[in-house]
C-alpha cells in the first residue's frame, strides 16, 4: 500500500506516519510532498524516524508523489502562518475574533485555499483515479464541499468530535467503545445530542452534576447552566458563535492571537532541529505537547495551559486518519464522524450540503447515518452557517468579487453589510 501526503511538511505530518505505520495496514510507502520543499526536509527527517516500518519518501512533484498511490491525505496551508496572522489580526481590528476556522479569517482561508484543493483533486483524479481523498485542510467542510465539485472520492476528517466523545465517555466512566455517539452539526459546528451505551441513553447522569459537566471541557468556555438548558454538548467550536465577544476581548486582552503564538512555537521547533546532534523525535514530541496544551488558551482568556488528558491520545489526528484507512482497506464497517454530503441525512438542510456527521466506513467509502431532525433551538445557527458556508464555496470558484461580500455579510459573526465590504477590501484573499 502507498499513502500520499499533499501538505507534507506540516508539523503533524511525523504523527500520521507514526500512526499509519504502527498499525496492521501492509503500509510499503509514505510519500510525501509539499511546495516548501526546505522545510520538508526537517519534517521528512523526523517522520522517517518515526515511521514503524515501510519507506519515507520525499518528493519534488505532485506527480511523484500521487502516482499509483491508495489513499491521499490533504493538509496544506496556504500562505503560511504568515497569513494567519493577518488574517487574524484582520479580523480583531474589525472588532470580531481573530480565528483561522471561523469569522473572517476562516472566510479568507477558505477562499485562499479551495482553487487550490479543487486542483489537487482534479490531479488526483487523473493520476491515481482510484485513490481516495481523505481532506484535513481546513476549514475542512467547506473544502471538501468545494473538492466534491469535481471528485465523488473525497472525505473530510478532524478529530474535534471524537476527542469530545472521548472526554464525555471519560467524564461518564464508560468504554468508549461501547458507546454509540449521537453527534450532528458542521466541521467546526457540531453538537453532542446522546451517548447511548449497551443501549442505554447516558446523558441525563450529567445535566445537574456541575462538576462533570466542567470537565468535558479542558478549558472554561461553557458554564454548567447553559449547558444544562442547552441539553447538548457542542463541540468548543461552538464557543465563538455562543460567546464572540467574550472571545475577542480575550484576544485584544492577551496581545496576541493564537496564530501568532504557534508561529513562535513552531519557530523554536525548526531552530531545534537544525541543532547538530539533537533527539529530533523527543523534540518533536516536546513541540506537540506544548502546542496542544495551548490550545484555546488565549481565545477562552485561561490563565495557563491545559495538560492534555490521557484519553485525547485515543481520538488525535494520526487515530481519526488511522480509522478511516483501517475501515476503507478492511472494510470494518467502522463508525466515524465524518465531513460528507447531507443527502437528506438532515432534513434542514440540502442534499449536497457537506454536514458533519456519524458515517459507516468501508470499502465504499463513508455513508451517513440518519440524524434527523435537530433541535428548535439550534436549527438557525445551524441553518445560517451552512448557507454562508455554500456562498463561501461559490465566491472562490467564481473568484467573484460580489459573490465574496454577500458570503461575508452571512456570517453570524459579521454584523452587517458594511463591515464585510471593509473587510473584503482588508482581507484581499483573492484579488
Amino acid at each position: 500500500m502507498k499513502i500520499a501526503v499533499i501538505g507534507g511538511a506540516g508539523v503533524r505530518t511525523p504523527l500520521l506516519v507514526n500512526g499509519l505505520t504502527d498499525s496492521d495496514l501492509p503500509i510499503d510507502q509514505i510519500a510525501l510532498y509539499d511546495v516548501d520543499q526546505e522545510r520538508l526536509a526537517p519534517i521528512g527527517r523526523v517522520a522517517a524516524l518515526m515511521a514503524a516500518r515501510g519507506r519515507v519518501v520525499l518528493c519534488e512533484s505532485l506527480a511523484e508523489c500521487v502516482s499509483g498511490t491508495d489513499f491521499v491525505f490533504t493538509s496544506i496551508r496556504v500562505g503560511g502562518m504568515d497569513r494567519r496572522i493577518r488574517d487574524e489580526s484582520a479580523a480583531q481590528r474589525h472588532g470580531i475574533v481573530g480565528q483561522e476556522t471561523v469569522g473572517p479569517a476562516g472566510f479568507a482561508m477558505a477562499t485562499r485555499t479551495i482553487p487550490h484543493m479543487v486542483r489537487y483533486a482534479r490531479e488526483i483524479s487523473r493520476l491515481a483515479p482510484a485513490a481516495w481523498i481523505i481532506n484535513f485542510t481546513n476549514p475542512a467542510g467547506m473544502i471538501t464541499e468545494a473538492m466534491r465539485t469535481v471528485t465523488s472520492r473525497v472525505i473530510g476528517i478532524c478529530d474535534t468530535p471524537t476527542e469530545l466523545f472521548e472526554e464525555v465517555a471519560h467524564t461518564l466512566s464508560l468504554d468508549s467503545e461501547r458507546c454509540y455517539f449521537d453527534y450532528f452539526g458542521l466541521n467546526h459546528l457540531g453538537w453532542l445530542r446522546e451517548v447511548y451505551s449497551d443501549g442505554e441513553p447516558q446523558l441525563g447522569r450529567v445535566w445537574n452534576d456541575a462538576e462533570r459537566l466542567r470537565s468535558v471541557y479542558r478549558m472554561p468556555i461553557f458554564e454548567p447552566p447553559f449547558l444544562h438548558d442547552l441539553k447538548l454538548l457542542p463541540t468548543e467550536y461552538v464557543y465563538y458563535y455562543d460567546q464572540p465577544q467574550r472571545a475577542f476581548e480575550n484576544v485584544q486582552r492577551a496581545g496576541r492571537s493564537r496564530g501568532q503564538a504557534i508561529a513562535e512555537l513552531t519557530g523554536v521547533l525548526f531552530e531545534a532541529l537544525r541543532e547538530p546532534g539533537a533527539d529530533m523525535v523527543a523534540v518533536y514530541k516536546a513541540y506537540l505537547w506544548t502546542r496542544s496544551a495551548g490550545y484555546m488558551q488565549i481565545e477562552s482568556g485561561s490563565d495557563s495551559p491545559a495538560a492534555p488528558a490521557r484519553q485525547a491520545g485515543l481520538s488525535g489526528y494520526d487515530r481519526i486518519a488511522l480509522g478511516v484507512v483501517r475501515a476503507i482497506h478492511f472494510n470494518t464497517h467502522a463508525i466515524i464522524p465524518l465531513s460528507v454530503r447531507n443527502l437528506g441525512n438532515i432534513p434542514e438542510l440540502l442534499d449536497g450540503d457537506v454536514v458533519e456527521v456519524p458515517c459507516v466506513v468501508n470499502s465504499n467509502g463513508a455513508r451517513p447515518l440518519h440524524v434527523g431532525r435537530v433541535v428548535d433551538r439550534i436549527r438557525p445557527l445551524l441553518a445560517r452557517v451552512k448557507e454562508y458556508e455554500r456562498l463561501t464555496v461559490r465566491a472562490a470558484l467564481t473568484q467573484s468579487l460580489d459573490a465574496a461580500r454577500e458570503a461575508l455579510a452571512s456570517n453570524p459573526l459579521v454584523p452587517d453589510r458594511a463591515t464585510a465590504d471593509r473587510l473584503v477590501r482588508d482581507l484581499s484573499p483573492l484579488w
